[in-house]
């Protein structure tokens, strides 16, 4: 029955900002009778407003206890461990804090508190990209680093003592021959036939 008188006294609903002298009619109201129904409140107080309007201007701005700004840090800790704990239930955290709205924490939470831990996350995650980029740089380094240049490859000159230590078995020293290798044994007649051949070209 409220609603339906109240809708059809919208034409003459105002909206906007208060004025002093409705914020003083609607507290002058509350003082004598109480808050009672919002919608009744309205019209027996004489104000061109809805119901809503009249009960969020009283909770938020005009009730004797409400505490505006100026939240404590203490009061920030305990809004984002609620917020935690209950997400964006703003009246169920406003019961926890004593004078606050919840719509002064909503707004808070939203313009100072988000925006932080926004620019907190923004930072940890530059600093990971940051962090990534130089594990990878050194990763890179480091299998740079165990590849290396090639193996040397170690040649023997002529000239080389070590070579002629160890080639010299076969190269200077050709009459010593392993009796381990068949191979490297002459035969008496191979002997006698290289002998020949050398007289005969002599």
């Amino acid at each position: 029955m409220d609603k339906r008188t109240c809708n059809s006294q919208d034409v003459e609903v105002r909206k906007g900002p208060w004025t002093m002298e409705e914020d003083l009619i609607l507290i002058n109201y509350i003082a004598n009778h109480g808050e009672g129904v919002w919608n009744s409140l309205a019209r027996s107080a004489g104000l061109k407003r809805t119901g809503k309007s009249c009960r969020l201007r009283w909770l938020n701005y005009l009730r004797p206890d409400v505490r505006r700004g100026n939240i404590t840090p203490e009061e920030q800790l305990l809004i984002m461990e609620l917020h935690a704990k209950w997400g964006n239930r703003w009246s169920k955290i406003a019961k926890h804090l004593p004078g606050r709205t919840d719509n002064e924490i909503k707004n808070y939470w939203r313009t100072r508190i988000q925006k932080h831990i926004k620019q907190a996350e923004n930072m940890n995650r530059l600093s990971s990209d940051i962090s990534d980029q130089h594990n990878n740089d050194q990763q890179a380094s480091t299998s740079q680093a165990s590849i290396g240049p090639p193996d040397t490859i170690e040649t023997y000159s002529g000239n080389n003592n070590n070579n002629n230590n160890i080639m010299g078995t076969n190269f200077h020293h050709q009459g010593n021959f392993s009796t381990e290798t068949n191979e490297n044994i002459w035969s008496m007649e191979e002997l006698w036939s290289m002998q020949l051949l050398n007289d005969a070209t002599n």
